[in-house]
């Protein structure tokens, strides 16, 4: 019943990625990317600046501590806990039960025929809409008035996350034109549906991300133009 979400397996990201703003929407920047200035001082860069430097000196269970006092850190941006949980799944840490499937953004990739229009909700009620030509929008939440929106979409990939597994691969890379790709982003990794925009606007689980993310993705529009 629900196939769409594994079948008709996306290209493959480059061997040799190039880091654009779309990379860092999903929480799974390498180590050394995250954060890119080794002499930041404010947490939580700080952590992760400390853990990637155990792990240069072979020391795993430093590293281990250092990521997991991450995430147990308070009122983060969503995307600090994704990456934090991250590096501990590469060093074969998993996330306890009742933490793995919590989604903390979820993510709406439109494929165009030069690129994608991108939709992002996280859990702090921040946003983000990168149109497929360039430029885009940032909510940081300066009021509410997106909040319901939001919360639709975060509700809607809830429901479909607790559903189906993580993709154990590579994140694909960014969606054909006419083809769409519904991200959710969990401590246990990235859950996706993919598949043509006729059958997944059509399909209820589908239908149920895809509704809110296109009225999001219209109110961020406005947002911007004002």
């Amino acid at each position: 019943m629900f196939n769409w979400f594994k079948k008709d397996k996306p290209s493959q990201p480059p061997s040799k990625p190039q880091f654009t703003i779309r990379d860092t929407l999903f929480g799974d920047m390498p180590i050394t990317e995250w954060p890119s200035d080794p002499n930041t001082t404010a947490e939580p860069w700080l952590s992760f600046v400390e853990a990637r430097k155990s792990l240069a000196a072979g020391d795993r269970v430093s590293a281990i501590a250092t990521l997991q006092k991450i995430t147990e850190m308070p009122d983060l941006e969503p995307r600090h806990y994704l990456q934090a949980w991250h590096f501990l799944h590469q060093l074969g840490v998993n996330p306890p039960l009742d933490k793995a499937k919590f989604v903390y953004g979820v993510v709406v990739e439109v494929g165009m025929k030069n690129g994608a229009d991108i939709v992002a909700a996280y859990s702090n009620y921040t946003a983000r809409y990168l149109h497929h030509i360039g430029g885009g929008v940032v909510w940081e939440r300066p009021d509410k008035s997106l909040d319901a929106e939001m919360g639709a979409l975060l509700k809607a990939g809830q429901a479909v996350a607790s559903r189906i597994g993580p993709w154990e691969e590579a994140r694909p890379s960014a969606p054909r034109a006419d083809h769409i790709r519904l991200n959710m982003l969990t401590p246990s990794g990235l859950h996706f549906g993919y598949g043509a925009w006729e059958t997944l606007s059509k399909e209820p689980m589908g239908k149920a991300i895809i509704d809110p993310a296109t009225q999001l993705m219209l109110s961020l529009t406005q947002k911007g133009k004002k």
